[in-house]
């Protein structure tokens, strides 16, 4: 199992659980573009949640080293549109933080309209640097469109891994409940901003982002 789907109350609840760290790979990226296939049809906001303390570790690195460098490209491009496709959705996106949140698992998060997170030791960040990566320009973008101005050199360049409390401040989650009441805050907050959901949603979304979406499509 990858991700899943349940529509109740015109919400789209999304479920990431690969029984592991929810590492994102081709297979979890076509579950969840088909999951957000059926939401577009038949919902009216969306709710992402991750399994229990893992929201996700970000790209599936076990798999990548076994891969081409051009498999390797297509399949962080193939993660950049998915990243994308939650930035510019129709609807409000709302995540369910439920631990750590890595890399892609992190750009996942700055993709997402509003993002409540679990209390918790866990980590979230963008730390390419600390394991030799060069930001690929999805994240870049969404780095500067999401991150306080003040905390974005340490996360984007020194990849500062951020308690949830740190996380908040830097501009990765919005604010934090307790663990057990993450998902139903976040579909909480979804009922509330699925009365805002109609083409003119849409459209305003993408207007207000058009700067970062259009430095983020040539790239893919």
């Amino acid at each position: 199992m990858s991700a899943t789907i349940e529509i109740t109350q015109d919400i789209a609840i999304i479920t990431m659980d690969d029984g592991k760290a929810n590492a994102i790979n081709p297979t979890m990226i076509a579950a969840l573009n088909a999951c957000l296939d059926q939401a577009e049809q038949s919902a009216r906001a969306v709710v992402l949640v991750g399994r229990e303390n893992r929201f996700s570790a970000g790209f599936d690195l076990k798999l990548m080293s076994s891969l081409s460098s051009d498999q390797v490209t297509l399949m962080v491009d193939d993660g950049g549109r998915l990243a994308l496709r939650l930035y510019a959705f129709p609807m409000p996106v709302v995540c369910a933080c439920t631990g750590h949140g890595i890399a892609m698992g992190s750009f996942i998060l700055l993709a997402s309209d509003i993002r409540i997170g679990s209390e918790g030791p866990y980590k979230i960040g963008a730390n390419e640097t600390a394991i030799n990566m060069v930001l690929p320009v999805f994240a870049v973008e969404l780095l500067k469109a999401r991150i306080d101005p003040r905390h974005l050199g340490h996360a984007a360049i020194n990849g500062h891994l951020y308690d949830p409390d740190g996380a908040v401040a830097a501009g990765f989650l919005d604010r934090i409940v307790p663990a057990n009441e993450v998902k139903a805050t976040a579909i909480e907050v979804a009922l509330e901003l699925s009365a805002l959901t109609s083409p003119a949603y849409g459209k305003n979304k993408r207007l207000i982002r058009a700067q970062t979406i259009a430095a983020i499509e040539p790239s893919l």
